[in-house]
């Protein structure tokens, strides 16, 4: 089994909460959301802070 990536959990929790929290805003700035999101994902895996 693969170890835990916590990076993905990251990720998707912050996905969730994003959709969550503002649900009426229009998908394309969900689609933006998701990219920053895993930017941030990237550069924190990258640099091994998580």
């Amino acid at each position: 089994m693969h170890q835990f990536n916590k990076v993905w959990f990251f990720w998707l929790l912050c996905v969730c909460l994003w959709n969550f929290i503002w649900p009426e805003v229009d998908p394309i700035y969900d689609v933006i959301a998701a990219i920053i999101l895993s930017i941030v994902s990237y550069q924190l895996k990258k640099n091994k802070y998580v």
